[in-house]
């Protein structure tokens, strides 16, 4: 993990669009809103009652057959990727989508008129630096059943390449490649999404592309065109006529690329990469890439990066001054000895700090917890937890000897290897979101000697003392 020195971006204001959907033919509109830090992406269906939230988590994808499906306690959300590509491929890190239907409109079957509405929406940096994860070992992931597979390799910046092969005549081997995210909008975004000609005679079949014309799929055709199939191409797409063009595809509309299949390809790639919930710094090369191939990619890199993320031990020099010593604690804090369970503070920012307690066996914790095996309690590591955070809550108020930190909320909190004496331990806690009205939001992890063993989420609330 890493923090860049940029800082994270949302819009300046909601924007909407209107269309509908390519599975389900219905009218939806799509709003995108402002986000708070941290909070990534997520979807909201305004059209349900209590108006459920499904986070863009890699965990919620149940379904890739005809594009990425989320589904979160019942509630669902189609065709997600083409939304949130346009997000990626313009470097926004937090944003809400509300829709009141399950699917996106389609619009023209690319990322254009998304990242057309993003823009009009104007953007404006938040409080907290953008998180990204570096690469600096090949991961890949093959699925053996369609010899699809993907690989991120280490880079300067976020690079995409994919490249296809359809085994057909019309549509060959193909390739595409994102050198900057910043040419995402000029290369990309424009690239539509395709068919074959025996697809679309199959979802025609099962009902199943009501919102679909010709205006939002380039139709490849594979196979012969019958007279049958013909009239029903008419009436499903509400032509008069309806033609082969010399190059394989319908008449319907003209490529904006000869490689247009292979770019929607990447814009696919980089929308289903953005379910993993953090940035990446590295080059994807997809090889024959597809939603199914791509969600699993992203939910192993999602797995590494958190088992990194508890991992990432502070690299804490112990022998340097430190930011603040015990006295310097005690003028901040209102704990005292026995309670008192931080000795140094080395780290202090608006968002982050980083604390430090020396466990000795003068601890008065362990002359009953146990003898004969003297283990420090799990609920005072957090409770140490929670005292270096409270550094970083009082540090806000310009009279923090005048205030205290109550407990809210422990969410989420695991331990993972017993501290005894003699242990060195290392506290981190970093804001999940900007504190607002005195209440505060923390993920914290403890380390002993350099071995995660404790992590949880805090909520506490700075309260004036009477």
């Amino acid at each position: 993990m890493g923090n860049t020195e940029f800082k994270q971006i949302t819009i300046a204001k909601e924007v909407s669009l209107n269309g509908v959907g390519l599975h389900t033919g219905k009218k939806v509109k799509l709003t995108f809103k402002p986000a708070d830090v941290n909070n990534g992406y997520s979807f909201r269906r305004i059209d349900l009652e209590g108006n459920p939230i499904i986070e863009a988590d890699v965990n919620y994808v149940s379904n890739t057959q005809r594009g990425t499906c989320l589904e979160k306690n019942g509630v669902t959300i189609q065709t997600c990727e083409h939304v949130l590509a346009a997000l990626v491929g313009l470097e926004i890190d937090n944003a809400i989508i509300e829709l009141n239907a399950s699917e996106p409109p389609i619009m023209d079957g690319s990322s254009k008129y998304f990242v057309e509405a993003l823009e009009k929406a104007g953007r404006i940096e938040q409080e907290c630096n953008r998180e990204e994860y570096v690469v600096k070992e090949v991961i890949s992931y093959l699925d053996e059943d369609s010899g699809s597979e993907i690989t991120i390799i280490p880079s300067d910046e976020y690079q995409v390449t994919t490249m296809v092969d359809f085994g057909t005549k019309v549509l060959g081997t193909q390739n595409a490649t994102l050198q900057h995210l910043s040419d995402f909008k000029s290369q990309i975004s424009a690239s539509r999404t395709f068919s074959f000609l025996h697809e679309i005679e199959m979802l025609l079949e099962h009902g199943l592309i009501k919102g679909g014309d010709l205006n939002n799929a380039i139709v490849y055709v594979d196979k012969e065109l019958s007279p049958e199939t013909m009239e029903r191409l008419k009436v499903a797409f509400k032509k008069d006529n309806i033609a082969v063009k010399p190059n394989g595809i319908l008449d319907n509309l003209t490529l904006h690329h000869p490689n247009e299949a292979a770019r929607h390809k990447l814009l696919d790639v980089i929308g289903d990469l953005a379910l993993i919930g953090t940035r990446i710094r590295g080059k994807v090369i997809a090889n024959k890439p597809g939603h199914f191939v791509n969600t699993q990619f992203a939910r192993k890199m999602s797995k590494i990066i958190k088992i990194e993320k508890r991992n990432n031990v502070p690299d804490v020099d112990l022998s340097q001054i430190p930011l603040m010593d015990i006295n310097q604690i005690m003028d901040m804090l209102p704990h005292r000895p026995p309670f008192l369970l931080i000795d140094k503070i080395f780290e202090l920012s608006k968002s982050h700090v980083i604390g430090m307690k020396n466990v000795t066996m003068n601890e008065p914790f362990f002359v009953g917890h146990f003898p004969g095996s003297p283990v420090m309690p799990g609920v005072l590591i957090v409770e140490a937890m929670a005292q270096t955070g409270g550094i970083l809550v009082l540090s806000t108020v310009p009279d923090p000897e005048n205030y205290i930190t109550l407990f809210m909320r422990m969410d989420k909190v695991r331990f993972k290897k017993q501290v005894k004496p003699g242990d060195t331990l290392i506290f981190k806690c970093s804001l999940i979101t900007p504190i607002r009205r005195g209440i505060c939001q923390m993920q914290g992890y403890a380390y002993a000697n350099g071995v995660l063993c404790a992590e949880a989420e805090l909520m506490a609330q700075i309260t004036k003392v009477k």
